[in-house]
């Protein structure tokens, strides 16, 4: 079975960060063309941007994560991403991510889980033979915004390709700075700024961004730490030791 991935090796990853960080032109933006077509319509600086404050609203959701690592607190973001955070509270209402692990782990990237079966291959979306309209047997769709981006601390859906989304989720946690080479056509200045403190804006556009770290970073950089080994495709990025997942605990719904 096709493992979910963010469609990148660990030496892809290098590259592209490397790439981010020396002012490479191929850099520039990761976002699609429609997404840039998109995005010069609007002003972007006029746009609010929820993921630059920790602060939380009463159209967003507030989930607690508890890790044998510590615990990682995340506010989500239901008016722009509303199909991945019902599922992701779902899932954290009803126990699916309970005892599962952080399976896929590269340090200067992010940390992946969300897996029933903890090894990349496993989970399901909540409306997965229930509605077709939502999941047609493959996942539900990508919802990509110029609201959202995959800044550090960022949570988003990993996915093996367009529209595959299921159960697995990733924490981005590089903290190197990436803002060089970004274009102010393609990104709010903020969030220009926001990359100088890492990320990864080689994804945006391509997986949906629902969520953002609001406490708790120490934690998730402790796991990106931990010392990993080659998975089954060689990649090294399965932990030795892996992070469970204890419980989630659903601390405020959107009203």
């Amino acid at each position: 079975m096709k493992k979910l991935s963010i469609f990148l090796s660990s030496i892809v990853v290098i590259f592209a960060l490397a790439a981010c960080t020396n002012n490479s032109s191929k850099s520039t933006s990761k976002k699609s063309e429609t997404e840039s077509a998109k995005s010069t319509k609007v002003d972007l600086n006029a746009l609010e941007l929820p993921q630059l404050s920790t602060d939380v609203t009463p159209d967003e959701s507030v989930v607690l994560i508890e890790t044998t690592a510590g615990n990682i607190k995340v506010k989500l973001f239901n008016q722009q991403a509303p199909l991945a955070v019902e599922n992701f509270v779902t899932h954290a209402k009803e126990g699916y991510y309970n005892n599962t692990i952080f399976h896929r782990v590269i340090n200067e990237f992010m940390i992946q889980g969300g897996d029933p079966k903890g090894n990349g291959t496993g989970g399901e979306s909540i409306w997965k033979g229930k509605d077709t309209k939502k999941d047609n047997g493959n996942g539900f769709k990508n919802e990509i915004s110029n609201q959202l981006y995959n800044l550090r601390g960022a949570l988003s859906m990993a996915n093996s390709g367009k529209d595959t989304n299921a159960s697995q989720w990733f924490i981005n946690q590089n903290n190197e700075d990436v803002s060089d080479g970004l274009l102010s056509e393609d990104y709010p200045a903020k969030i220009i700024k926001a990359y100088q403190n890492g990320g990864n804006p080689n994804l945006d556009g391509n997986y949906t961004v629902f969520g953002q770290v609001i406490e708790g970073m120490d934690v998730v950089d402790n796991i990106a730490s931990q010392e990993v080994q080659a998975n089954d495709s060689g990649e090294k990025s399965s932990p030795v030791t892996p992070v469970t997942i204890t419980a989630m605990n659903v601390l405020q719904e959107a009203k």
